[in-house]
């Protein structure tokens, strides 16, 4: 199949372009195009109408008017399509409706179980499709008795990324953090450098590596679908220490590292993995082979191959039953109507 789908989420879109379809990759004029795969291919916004597209993939709600723009098409109506939802309500938790939630032509694929149980999605077709990640294999080393910590924008969102647990954490163990504007930590949490160390945000490769060598994984985050660099650090074998709320529960076994929603219990669990590297190392093949079984890439493209074949069958079938609906009300209309169209050309 021919899909369309704008290059947004990175992580995600990095597992997402595996598959064995060919996709096309949207690109404002003058924009210029991001690292992909042989599969997938860079198009000009404004070529668009001169492609064959099978099926949309939508991220963003401005995603929708986009296509009906660009494409002459309305997604849903014209060409299949459906809406990945990446992320927790973020304004009313538990009573959120979601944006599409009033429509039922496309269908709103949520990454977690947690993200659809929370959102409320209204009428809207709703199916789960969990993460996949291309396994980096097991680079786990913990050579360094630190606390990797990977997290985007950590000042700016503050509680919502558990930074303000860190200083707690920091007690335990040193903290060695990776991600957009981390070196704004120090400054915002008044911690030395024996204490927080910035890595910096690394290319993905070298991400892997350096966070391997740190002796466990701290994930603080509070309100999140589920951190792809969580699930990262499992396929490393890192031991994961996990505050118990939204998808954690579901995506980290307790032989794996700690989960709790009690900071101090992971901060003790801290203490003991620095302390003791075998127990580390035994916790981190755990973790692993979780990660392996339920959050693999093959797992993730079968899971989207038999979406999209759902879809574009539905699809055809809505517009059969369209057109013949159609052809039914003029045969209905008054026989004098019929008596006129017979003898015109078929």
């Amino acid at each position: 199949m021919r899909i369309l789908a704008w290059h947004v989420h990175g992580g995600w879109m990095n597992a997402f372009l595996s598959g064995s379809h060919d996709y096309l990759i949207p690109l404002a004029a003058g924009a210029p195009a991001p690292p992909l795969p042989p599969a997938a291919r860079a198009v000009d916004e404004t070529a668009l109408r001169d492609e064959e597209i099978d099926l949309v993939v939508l991220q963003r709600l401005e995603e929708i008017d986009l296509v009906e723009r660009l494409l002459g098409r309305v997604p849903g109506r014209d060409v299949p399509a459906v809406f990945v939802e990446h992320n927790t309500p973020k304004q009313h938790p538990i009573d959120q409706r979601h944006p599409l939630g009033d429509q039922t032509d496309i269908p709103i694929v949520h990454v977690t179980h947690f993200n659809r149980l929370v959102w409320d999605s209204g009428q809207a077709p709703t199916v789960v499709i969990e993460h996949g990640i291309p396994d980096p294999g097991p680079l786990y080393t913990g050579e360094i008795p630190a606390l990797g910590v990977v997290v985007n924008e950590p000042v700016r969102r503050a509680r919502v990324t558990g930074t303000d647990l860190l200083p707690r954490f920091a007690e335990a163990a040193p903290l060695h953090t990776f991600g957009i504007d981390n070196h704004l930590l120090p400054a915002a949490l008044g911690l030395g450098e024996d204490r927080l160390q910035v890595v910096g945000d690394l290319p993905t490769g070298r991400l892997h590596s350096e966070l391997a060598r740190r002796r466990a994984y701290l994930h603080p985050l509070r309100w999140t679908s589920l951190g792809l660099s969580l699930l990262e650090a499992m396929h490393l074998a890192m031991p994961v220490l996990v505050l118990a709320t939204t998808e954690a529960a579901r995506a980290v076994p307790p032989e794996a590292g700690a989960l709790s929603s009690d900071p101090e219990e992971l901060a003790l669990a801290a203490r003991r993995l620095m302390d003791d590297p075998d127990d580390a190392r035994t916790r981190g093949a755990a973790a692993r082979a979780f990660a392996l079984e339920h959050y693999g890439l093959a797992a993730f493209l079968r899971a989207w191959d038999g979406l999209f074949e759902d879809r574009v069958a539905a699809h055809a079938a809505a517009r059969r039953r369209r057109a013949s609906a159609g052809t039914g009300d003029a045969r209905r209309m008054a026989p004098t109507l019929v008596t006129i169209t017979e003898g015109t050309d078929r």
